[in-house]
């Protein structure tokens, strides 16, 4: 070919319809202007057929050539290659200091721009050739600006190396060409992906003493990275991306690469061992870089993969979400690189095989996309005919990408919506019909997605019905905020890049490969869970709380996908119970009980726990190691009946039932540790005996999760019996016993506490010895005690004595005191005097108070305790039982039974007082639906018709006292 025929204008045609013939002509006059003052018309002429669909498509293309009509004289006239090589060569040679480096850097680039468009639009050059003269550009321009980012250091003596140092501006420093640009596939508006890197020692030793290193380092990189994405009025050269490297949220933009390697042969995942396929030295230290690279070989090839490895790798195509079919997939808007049936898909489609084929095989390391087809299958993976069709597509959806850039120079990957503007994207692409051209790409994208979807097809899928869920690299990934959003979270970015932290092991659960991997698998399974509780936002938040306060999570992670329905469980405890999930976040190893096999036994049934408490505690040694076996179990315990009632596997009555047992279990194995605290501190004490009396719901076995201990203690012992050691008669012995009880309940150690404990239900309340004598007690409710103080002890309960004689006969004096004949007293009249003076002095505290409201708790109970007394007078049978007390008004045990499954649940959920209407609508729906009612407003109108019929027969039952008239 001659040297006329080979300029560029000789080589193009044109590349499709023209679309806006005024911004042509317009555009067409304004170049004429200046062809004519230069001489160069004849050309413009020649070439203006190439030129006219163009500039009518492209503003951006268009401004160039309007602003420089001497950059396109010569682009047009010179050959596309013989410019290319001088255009590399003028780039690379500029050194100087930022300030007379940058404009001539953006004026190259503009150029590179317009003759590379031209090339390709025109047909001159093929994918290859664009996308390699737009690679090669970018390394010289990184290489440019590393040397004039290092110029201004050298002037002033900090760095003592030549400038023509055969090392590079910088000995010792190298960046790494990465993603695309490192395998000569930079599309045409593309970020430039740099790694930097260097070498403590060498770069130390070019260094003026008083320059730190790595701070040297770190502002050459930001230097850099100035120079070539500033914007200035002359545009900019290329955005830069430094964070492909170890970790970036905690690493400087420079890494030293001994930490680098080190990071990477630790906790460096498959997607960053994916991006090393196509890492190359683009600028820098070669040498250095080549070593740098030939460490990681191991790293990024490994030989052997075991089999959960191999499935990690898969994981990185199975958190795309393909589809069976082609519905929703249209060309308006479709990313071509990130969606379905994108450049992407290929591109995972190629890595992901290579990753897991490639260590024993070097043939298929190619960084190259096309060349890495070829070699799959030439190697048997992959079928001819798929090659070909996922190859020809790559280099459809490569080239709409650059038509895509082109309008704009806008780093975008989307057709545009609007099919004025995607006609435009289609006439550069040779298309004047825009049904058509819309056809032919959603048959394209259906096609990558369907082979993409027939790759690792077999096992679990970590995408969700949702959408694509994907958390390689280092930024969002905008399919996943899609789904995410669709998922009901407001905040998508935020969990976005918390699960992506997760995945670079910066919490204990997942900082070994084994923690990883698992990890990588329950991600999609905890969205899924979080998103169907309702509450998306607060449940993922209260689970980040727990999950990254577990000191070791392999074994949880492990369980929970191997137990998908308890893993539910507690995903559900996150959405609606943040007292159980606080519990969590403080203490994750009150998950510990979930490893235990009767954690999913029905409430109820005996799971040994309260032998394991007495048992455990006895060998515990000492006092506060006893406490803090029984904290532990009792923790693990109370998480699991929280679990039961919140999941609605457990009713009230159970609930009640069970919390008590375990508190009771925990005065069963604590109590004997206080006596012998007492003992110790004290000596032993002759011929005494001592009980521990339950009152309130302890007593009744009613307790919630929230429930306090009412409690009294009770003893006996010879009038004049001291202890052995310090000589301490029985009340002294007595209440430093029952101190070390409290203390043994109520305080808190490294393993937490148990319960608030309250001993104002004793005799005299708290003004009395904390300790009381058998017969001062019987002495006391014979002349002193008020009804109230008898409706108390009709809930009383012995849980544990020094003996069973003695707990025998403490039981037979609480009935025996109960049935004591009060004559002169109405004991109705007290009961409902006690009750006004309660609605006077202590308000409920709004509509969710399930005590105090009229027609709740507090009602039923007082009728309950008003029945017991009437029959405990006339030899009726005795019970602490609240329902069981209640069995002549149903209405009121059926108020109490409501109002308690809902404490129940409220006391599970909530510190304190909850209020179900700030709670998210999923909280209340389950709350509803726990209670049997369609609906929340339903649930709040049944509570107000049974409060109004309760109180009803609260009244009928124990009437309004009239006070007598004062005269």
């Amino acid at each position: 070919m001659t040297e006329t025929a080979s300029r560029l204008i000789d080589l193009i045609s044109p590349c499709g319809p023209v679309t806006d013939q005024d911004a042509a002509q317009r555009l067409y006059e304004r170049l004429s202007e200046a062809a004519d003052e230069a001489g160069w018309r004849d050309d413009l002429e020649a070439a203006w057929p190439s030129l006219a669909p163009v500039f009518a498509a492209s503003q951006y293309l268009g401004g160039i050539a309007r602003r420089w009509p001497a950059i396109l004289h010569r682009v047009l006239t010179t050959p596309p290659d013989e410019r290319l090589a001088a255009l590399l060569a003028e780039t690379e040679a500029l050194d100087g200091p930022p300030d007379e480096t940058k404009s001539p850097l953006r004026l190259l680039k503009a150029e590179l721009h317009l003759m590379t468009a031209l090339s390709d639009l025109g047909g001159a050059w093929s994918l290859d050739q664009v996308t390699g003269a737009i690679a090669r550009f970018a390394d010289a321009a990184a290489q440019a600006a590393l040397a004039s980012a290092a110029s201004g250091w050298r002037r002033r003596g900090k760095l003592t190396s030549a400038a023509d140092d055969p090392r590079g501006p910088v000995p010792g420093l190298f960046v790494l060409a990465m993603g695309k640009g490192g395998a000569f596939e930079l599309n045409y508006s593309s970020d430039i992906d740099l790694s930097l890197f260097y070498d403590p020692e060498v770069v130390a030793s070019v260094l003026d003493d008083s320059v730190e290193p790595q701070n040297f380092c770190n502002r050459l990189a930001q230097g850099l990275a100035t120079l070539l994405t500033e914007r200035t009025a002359d545009g900019y050269v290329f955005r830069v991306d430094l964070r492909l490297r170890p970790d970036p949220s905690s690493t400087p933009p420079v890494v030293a690469a001994p930490m680098a390697l080190t990071y990477y042969e630790g906790v460096g995942q498959n997607w960053e061992r994916a991006a090393f396929i196509k890492a190359r030295v683009c600028a820098g230290d070669q040498a250095e870089g080549t070593e740098f690279l030939k460490a990681l070989k191991p790293f990024i090839w490994r030989r052997s993969l075991d089999y959960q490895a191999v499935l990690d790798i898969q994981s990185i195509k199975k958190q795309i979400h393909t589809y069976k079919t082609g519905e929703g997939l249209e060309a308006a808007g479709a990313n071509l690189k990130l969606g379905r049936g994108g450049i992407r898909e290929i591109e995972f489609f190629v890595q992901t095989q290579q990753l897991i084929l490639g260590g024993r095989n070097p043939q298929l390391r190619s960084p190259r996309t096309l060349d890495a087809l070829e070699a799959l299958t030439e190697a048997g993976h992959i079928t001819p005919q798929t090659c070909d069709q996922l190859k020809a597509a790559y280099r459809v959806l490569r080239d709409l990408e650059h038509r895509v850039q082109m309008l704009q120079d806008e780093q975008t990957h989307a057709l545009p919506a609007d099919p004025e503007t995607r006609a435009k994207v289609a006439a550069l692409y040779g298309e004047d019909d825009l049904a058509e051209f819309d056809r032919r790409i959603e048959e394209l994208l259906v096609s990558v997605n369907g082979i993409y979807g027939e790759l690792f097809s077999e096992g679990e899928q970590l995408s969700s019905d949702f959408g694509s869920l994907v958390f390689t690299g280092v930024e969002n990934d905008p399919g996943t905020l899609e789904t995410l959003a669709r998922m009901g979270f407001t905040e998508a970015a935020s969990v976005s890049e918390t699960i992506r932290n997760w995945h670079h092991g910066h919490i204990n659960a997942t900082r070994s490969a084994r923690g990883r991997e698992l990890f990588t698998r329950l991600a999609p399974r905890l969205l899924e869970a979080v998103a169907a509780t309702g509450a998306p936002d607060a449940a993922f938040r209260r689970f980040a709380t727990f999950f990254s306060g577990l000191k070791a999570g392999v074994q949880v992670q492990a369980l929970f996908l191997n137990q998908p329905r308890l893993f539910e469980m507690v995903v559900g405890v996150m959405a609606f119970a943040p007292r159980l999930a606080r519990i969590l976040g403080r203490q994750p190893q009150a998950l510990d009980g979930v490893l235990d096999a009767r954690f999913l036994i029905p409430l109820g049934e005996d799971t040994g726990v309260v032998d394991q408490l007495i048992a455990e505690a006895a060998e515990a040694g000492d006092f506060e190691n006893a406490m803090n076996v029984v904290r532990r179990l009792q923790r693990e315990q109370a998480f699991r009946i929280g679990m039961n009632v919140i999941t609605g596997r457990a009713s009230a009555v159970q609930a009640g039932l069970t919390n008590t047992s375990l508190a009771d279990g925990c005065m069963k194995a604590l109590s004997p540790a206080a006596l012998a605290e007492a003992e110790r501190m004290g000596g032993k004490l002759a011929g005494g005996e001592v009980a521990v009396v339950a009152l309130g719901k302890a007593g009744s076995r009613e307790m919630t999760a929230g429930s306090d201990l009412d409690l009294m203690t009770i003893y006996n012992a010879p009038a004049d019996a001291v202890t052995d050691a310090k000589g301490w008669g029985a009340e002294t012995f007595f209440g430093r016993f029952t101190q070390r009880l409290i203390a043994a309940l109520s305080a808190h150690t490294a393993e937490g506490g148990l319960y608030e404990v309250d001993m104002r239900l004793r005799p005299t309340g708290s003004k009395g010895p904390v300790s009381v004598r058998l017969n001062s007690f019987v002495e006391y409710y014979a002349q002193e005690a008020d009804t109230w103080e008898f409706m108390a002890l009709t809930r009383a309960r012995v849980v544990w004595a020094t003996s069973d004689r003695f707990a025998k006969q403490v039981a037979d004096t609480l009935e025996a005191v109960l049935r004591r004949p009060r004559p002169g007293v109405d004991v109705g009249a007290d009961v409902r005097k006690m009750r006004d003076l309660m609605d006077r002095e202590r308000r409920p505290k709004g509509f969710w108070d399930m005590k105090l409201t009229p027609g709740a708790q507090v009602d039923a109970e007082f009728v309950g305790q008003y029945r017991q007394l009437m029959h405990a007078a006339n030899g009726g049978a005795l019970t602490v039982s609240t329902l069981e007390a209640l069995t002549d008004d149903p209405l009121l045990a059926e108020s109490w039974r409501y109002h308690q499954h809902l404490a129940q649940i409220m006391a599970c959920a909530f510190d304190g007082r909850g209020d179900p209407d700030q709670e998210p609508a999923g909280f209340q729906q389950a709350l509803a639906k726990s209670a049997g009612e369609e609906d929340f407003e339903a649930l709040k109108a049944a509570l107000v018709r049974l409060r109004q019929s309760a109180r009803v027969a609260f009244d009928q039952v124990l009437p309004e006292v009239k006070e007598p008239e004062s005269h």
